[in-house]
């Protein structure tokens, strides 16, 4: 085991965008099980202290690739390009535009007689929105030039907004509870 490795050939998994969730998981419980620090607790201080590090690796890791936004982030950082603090990526004013409305939506929802049900609605647009981005996503990443990874880069912007305008969704929500 090597935490210099990316998240991927840590865990054994194909360095793609579909990646198998289930695989993922079965693989976590397994390191998990291997790395665990209590596993370590009779050992040398150096070997404790790297099992601590290697668990924290793996739960980053985990935690990376289970998330669509997160392992498409992570993706581009793997191919040099950085979506997390650079937010240089321009977007069609359409989309900002939409991006308005759609928050304007949500303010209204809270002022309508069954907001829940409305709300239920509005996040299933969202939800519905968000997984034509990734796999829009997918399919730029899969080819990997320089153009498609340009445009993967303005989806995952795109996704940003939507991942953020999901939590937003979830805040009314538990207004509304």
């Amino acid at each position: 085991m090597d935490i210099q490795q990316n998240y991927f050939s840590f865990l054994g998994l194909p360095e793609s965008y579909n990646i198998d969730l289930q695989a993922l998981s079965a693989r976590y419980r397994e390191l998990q099980k291997t790395l665990h620090p209590d596993r370590f607790a009779h050992l040398s201080e150096r070997e404790k202290r790297m099992s601590v590090q290697y668990t924290a690796y793996l739960n980053e890791a985990v935690t990376t690739l289970k998330s669509p936004l997160g392992r498409a982030q992570y993706l581009l950082h793997l191919n040099g390009i950085d979506t997390i603090s650079d937010a240089s990526v321009k977007l069609e004013p359409a989309f900002l535009f939409e991006q308005m409305e759609l928050r304007d939506d949500l303010e209204d929802i809270k002022a309508q007689v069954s907001p829940e049900k409305a709300l239920g609605l509005f996040m299933d647009k969202v939800t519905g929105q968000l997984l034509e981005y990734q796999q829009a996503f997918s399919d730029c990443f899969d080819v990997r030039d320089a153009a498609s990874l340009k445009t993967a880069t303005a989806i995952v912007r795109k996704m940003q907004f939507m991942v953020k305008l999901q939590k937003e969704i979830e805040l009314v929500e538990n207004e509304l509870d």
